[in-house]
């Protein structure tokens, strides 16, 4: 009986792999021509089978957040020796270090205690803001890339309250990363005071540094209820260099917005792409799935996500 199984359970195995082969090998699996990766918790912790997950789709990049159980900046050396021998081995290059600062409380409006927050099994404050910072642009410099993602501290009732103070202290922030020769890209995280397209490119522009810029995350903006294309792109427009791609749609059971496969929610991603070429857009993205399907497994979501940006693209 157990023989049996096994020899089932590989069979599966050997289909799947199969499948997956022709899946990467087929000419619609075309990024044409944008730099796209994954952020690689997104499919695994474990960063060997997230980075053969990416190769065998012919990506060349990847997002760093958490890698083999660990926030990355939690990570001890021999495991950052041993991811960078991963992606030498599966020639990957990092788009960015995904890194939670000031994905916390801001000092001075701090959010309701109550709520549920997506940390990414790191749990830093303010006290921890100058060391982080220090040591994120080590964690870029030590993978290849110039650049490190940022927040603006948890969403408070009034984000237009708490303004002045987020603009003030990522504006002080940037000038760390200057004399670094760092960027620092904040992401427009719902979650966060700086949420939609219109938040980040105010911002942004009224900071107006080289070295702090934008991660644009259309799926994010929905959740405000920004249309993120072509209004919160507009916003944003030649502010940012690198993006996280996932889609949205209204559940019909509850009629509140849930994570979707990319091409199966209500963002214009197709208009999207178009005006990124037209912008003759050159830098980065990251599908970051977020959506999870019945069963919640991580790897055949981002598949179905990635196979359904292939087919947008």
């Amino acid at each position: 009986m157990q023989t049996s199984l096994t020899r089932r359970s590989c069979l599966k195995l050997s289909l799947a792999a199969a499948a997956a082969s022709r899946l990467s090998a087929d000419s619609t699996m075309d990024t044409r021509g944008f730099k796209l990766g994954i952020i690689t918790d997104e499919l695994t912790t474990k960063l060997d089978e997230a980075l053969d997950f990416i190769s065998s789709y012919h990506l060349q990049w990847c997002e760093l957040r958490e890698m083999f159980g660990k926030n990355i900046m939690n990570s001890p050396k021999e495991d950052l020796d041993r991811a960078r021998d991963l992606l030498a081995k599966h020639a990957i290059q990092v788009s960015e270090i995904g890194s939670p600062l000031f994905k916390w409380n801001c000092p001075q409006m701090p959010a309701k205690a109550n709520e549920k927050r997506d940390t990414f099994s790191a749990a830093f404050t303010e006290q921890d803001a100058d060391k982080l910072l220090d040591q994120s642009f080590e964690l870029a410099r030590f993978f290849g890339t110039r650049m490190v993602r940022i927040f603006t501290y948890w969403r408070v009732e009034d984000p237009a309250k708490a303004y002045p103070y987020v603009r003030d202290r990522m504006a002080k922030a940037a000038e760390v990363a200057t004399k670094a020769k760092i960027i620092l890209n904040i992401e427009n995280e719902h979650s966060c005071n700086v949420g939609t397209g219109k938040e980040l490119g105010r911002l942004l522009k009224e900071v107006n540094s080289p070295s702090l810029r934008g991660v644009w995350d259309p799926g994010n903006a929905t959740m405000l209820g920004e249309v993120p294309y072509p209004g919160g792109y507009e916003a944003v427009k030649g502010l940012f260099p690198h993006m996280h791609i996932k889609d949205s749609r209204k559940n019909v059971t509850t009629g509140k917005l849930e994570w979707a496969p990319v091409g199966g929610g209500i963002i214009d991603f197709k208009g999207q792409f178009q005006a990124l070429h037209r912008d003759r857009y050159q830098g980065t993205m990251s599908l970051e799935t977020h959506y999870r399907r019945a069963d919640g497994n991580k790897v055949e979501s981002t598949r179905e996500s990635l196979e359904g940006l292939f087919k947008v693209l």
